[in-house]
């Protein structure tokens, strides 16, 4: 479980402690309840206190990136907090994709004259897709947070997961490189990634996999990633070097397989056009700023006996990540970034044309979209507590609270039976 967050009097961070030392010192009356997610507690008469180094480490992903925070004390590295972040990269992007599909429609329509613009937009250097951005902005927002909650006193970022250059191509590195302690584990993680931890052939998981080559090399089959998968030991020793489509009888297994082993290193490029942003963000803050590589966060990971898991990776990044603990049955926080909701004042229809009234509602009976809130429902078909976020809001003073009940998911009530937890701040959790 992860540690409670504590701050002093004056807002300044002390070092987390446990659950139960945070009830212990509300039921006392010493503290009080500072923030609900994640839990943190404000001291009433304290000012200033000891504190041990704190390290935060992130693992950065395409989709989901592993936030740890690791405290460094005499009997060693600890686990304190982690949580896996959920990236809404997709989501930015379909976005902008409606837009500028929305956008285009007006040279077609009966409208006064618009010049067009997309030939005088200038890049600055370093510029990246606003798909991409939101995962440098997530990153970097909840190392300013975190550094409010909890004295951090270093980073640590694995910036390199994917070495492109030599998965395209792995004669490119010296032989130092590829006879080492790390050599292949760049190349052994993608894979167990793009084939989604399972053998391509039979489909076996949990197991120990070992990386074929789906166009054997007796047969000028290459070391590139493309032709590269992976199988259980019974399967590649079966496969031995028959050519694929003798060995994988099934039509649709074998378009299925050859779709997948030329599919797009899409995020293998996302983690590494977005690793060397994310690291100035985080420099940026001021604190000293340590780089890894994935192969070392696997590696140490691997010895240690830990499960994959994104928080996991991220408390095993760098030197004090060979020998960290992590307690027993450890639960990381789930974030999902959700945005903060529109700056469009005004709907448009299907043809681009407005619809409804101009501006738009923020905030109704001091509820918005996306606060925590807590729903006392008397009576009725789902009557009870629930704790959740708002999922909409309405000028009437009915609100959507997002529980899981239901066939959508929502219960609908009025405001009169909702209590504000926490003020959205465009995560879930």
């Amino acid at each position: 479980m992860n540690r409670v967050f504590v701050l002093d009097s004056l807002k300044a961070p002390l070092m987390p402690c446990s659950s139960a030392r945070a009830r212990v010192l509300l039921k006392a009356g010493k503290a009080a309840i500072f923030r609900t997610v994640p839990f943190t507690i404000i001291l009433k008469n304290r000012i200033g206190g000891d504190t041990q180094p704190i390290e935060f480490k992130i693992d950065p992903g395409s989709k989901t990136t592993g936030i740890a925070l690791v405290g460094s004390f005499k009997k060693g590295a600890t686990l304190l907090w982690a949580a896996n972040l959920v990236h809404r990269g997709e989501a930015v992007k379909a976005k902008l994709a409606s837009r500028r599909s929305l956008r285009s429609t007006r040279r077609a329509r009966k409208t006064r004259y618009r010049k067009p613009r997309f030939l005088n937009r200038t890049r600055p250097r370093g510029w990246l897709p606003p798909s991409l951005m939101s995962r440098v902005g997530n990153v970097s927002s909840w190392l300013r947070k975190l550094s409010s909650w909890s004295p951090v006193t270093e980073c640590h970022i694995e910036t390199v997961r994917f070495d492109m250059q030599k998965m395209q191509n792995p004669e490119i590195s010296g032989a130092e490189y590829q006879q080492g302690t790390l050599a292949g584990y760049e190349v052994r993680n993608y894979l167990l990634e793009k084939w989604h931890r399972k053998c391509v052939y039979c489909g076996e998981e949990g197991v120990p996999f070992e990386i074929e080559h789906i166009r054997p090399r007796s047969r000028g089959g290459s070391n590139r990633i493309s032709n590269l998968t992976l199988s259980c030991h019974p399967c590649n020793q079966k496969k031995g070097a028959l050519p694929v489509e003798e060995f994988v009888k099934d039509p649709k297994v074998l378009a299925k397989l050859m779709a997948q082993a030329k599919a797009p290193l899409k995020d293998a490029a996302a983690v590494n056009a977005t690793r060397y942003a994310i690291g100035n963000a985080v420099r940026a803050s001021g604190l000293p700023t340590n780089f890894w590589s994935g192969g070392r966060t696997k590696f140490n990971r691997v010895r240690q006996g830990y499960p994959k898991d994104h928080f996991i990776d991220a408390a095993c990044v760098g030197t004090s990540g060979e020998k960290v603990s992590i307690p027993v049955g450890f639960q990381a926080l789930g974030i999902k970034a959700m945005g903060r909701g529109t700056r469009q004042t005004v709907r448009t229809d299907k043809y681009g044309f407005p619809r409804g009234k101009a501006g738009r509602i923020k905030r109704v009976h001091g509820f918005q979209t996306g606060d925590l809130v807590r729903l006392i429902q008397p009576k009725g078909k789902y009557a009870g507590t629930y704790t959740g976020r708002l999922a909409g809001i309405r000028a009437t003073g009915t609100f959507d609270i997002q529980t899981g009940a239901g066939k959508t998911g929502k219960i609908s009530a009025s405001y009169k039976n909702f209590s504000l937890l926490q003020r959205g701040d465009g995560y879930s959790y």
